[in-house]
């Protein structure tokens, strides 16, 4: 078979490791490879009535250009947010008509049959994508429109519905405690009340179990709006009970306080999503402001998605590259591949438009004293998940 494998929306460590497992296992098993590049961008830009290569959207792939891709993080295919179903006329590519093609109530162009086009044209038999909620979403649309897809999850904060474990998380969460241990040397020189933001819109993963494993003081979900002023007073209370005075709080980018919207800024991106980030800055001003005492903060953003993936994370990424090649000997089609309850599996395609995944409040947080609260792990999954 001629199978083509893309990456899609944010960049995760482990994404060159599952890329690279997928073509050796494809490769020794006789299949064709085929790179997209820039995610679903790849097959929107690509024209097939031009007849040049086009190496900017489409790349052959095998052994040797793959075979060192997994010592560094990132994709090396290259990655966007494009959504084929939801292109704005002036995005539209320049050999094409949008007049031609749906087009919905704000105007946005689907170019769905032109993608499925060009998936024919490129003679590509499966489609591997490899995404977050958004990329795997519009994966299970091309496949309801007839085409073969098997998907990869992967997104730093664990939020694809269906599985317990995205590509990305655990060198995320490796990376923000350093980081939060770090930064206490100058939270404890200053004696300052110490704001760490970290990613997560719908889901405050990172930030319940980075606060776990670094032992900070107060730790801000997506899923529990807060109240700033208890919050001051709790984290006044954890500054003086420090022998060092300074306090530590991790905070969610989608979470809020009581009564107000999450903070985002921006226009929505293809998929409708604004851009999140400053909650942090915002709620460390507020603490100043109520306890008159100094505060700092720190946004980690892309530094817990940069640089090389941890163990765990080659270990999955590689793990559903073979689950996924498992699936198309199979012809095994429409499929998710999965870790439900520490086992490899595979679910329906369908499964990250299926619902929101959420923190586990009752179980594992203490919405009184805005921290972790895992006492019992017996019987839980490694991640408490």
């Amino acid at each position: 078979m001629r199978i083509g494998v893309l990456t899609g929306g944010g960049d995760v460590p482990g994404l060159n490791p599952c890329i690279k497992a997928l073509v050796y296992r494809a490769v020794d098993e006789g299949h064709e490879v085929v790179g997209i590049r820039r995610g679903w961008a790849g097959l929107l830009y690509y024209n097939p009535d031009d007849p040049s290569p086009q190496p900017e959207n489409v790349i052959p792939l095998d052994k040797a250009i793959v075979r060192t891709i997994d010592r560094t993080g990132g994709t090396f295919l290259h990655t966007s947010r494009t959504n084929p179903s939801r292109v704005a006329p002036d995005k539209a590519p320049a050999f094409l008509n949008p007049e031609q093609f749906p087009v919905d109530k704000n105007g946005n162009v689907d170019f769905t049959t032109h993608v499925l086009r060009v998936l024919e044209h490129l003679k590509i038999d499966v489609l591997v994508p490899i995404g977050g909620e958004d990329t795997l979403g519009y994966a299970a649309r091309i496949h309801r429109e007839g085409f073969p897809i098997v998907s990869i999850p992967k997104t730093m904060d664990n939020d694809v519905f269906g599985t317990d474990y995205c590509i990305g998380f655990s060198t995320a969460v490796t990376r923000s405690v350093r980081f939060i241990h770090q930064l206490r040397s100058t939270a404890g020189s200053h004696e300052r009340i110490c704001v760490v933001e970290l990613f997560g819109r719908h889901s405050g993963e990172t930030s319940l179990i980075a606060a776990y494993l670094a032992g900070a003081d107060r730790a801000i979900i997506s899923e529990v709006p807060f109240d700033i002023e208890k919050l001051a007073r709790l984290l006044i209370k954890d500054k003086y009970e420090n022998p060092s005075r300074y306090a530590i709080l991790t905070i969610s980018e989608g979470a809020r306080e009581i009564g107000k919207d999450v903070i985002q800024s921006g226009v929505p991106d293809p998929y409708g999503h604004k851009k999140l980030g400053g909650i942090g800055a915002v709620t460390a001003k507020r603490l100043e402001q109520i306890t008159g005492e100094g505060t700092m903060c720190q946004e980690l953003a892309y530094l817990m998605r940069s640089g090389e993936p941890d163990a765990l994370d080659i270990m999955v990424a590689v793990n559903f590259a073979n689950t996924a090649m498992d699936l198309i000997q199979e012809k095994k089609f429409g499929r998710m591949v999965a870790l439900r309850e520490g086992r490899y599996t595979d679910v329906d395609a369908a499964s990250p438009t299926l619902g929101v995944k959420h923190v586990d409040v009752r179980a594992l947080y203490d919405i009184d004293e805005y921290r972790p609260k895992v006492m019992h792990v017996h019987g839980k999954p490694m991640f408490l998940y």
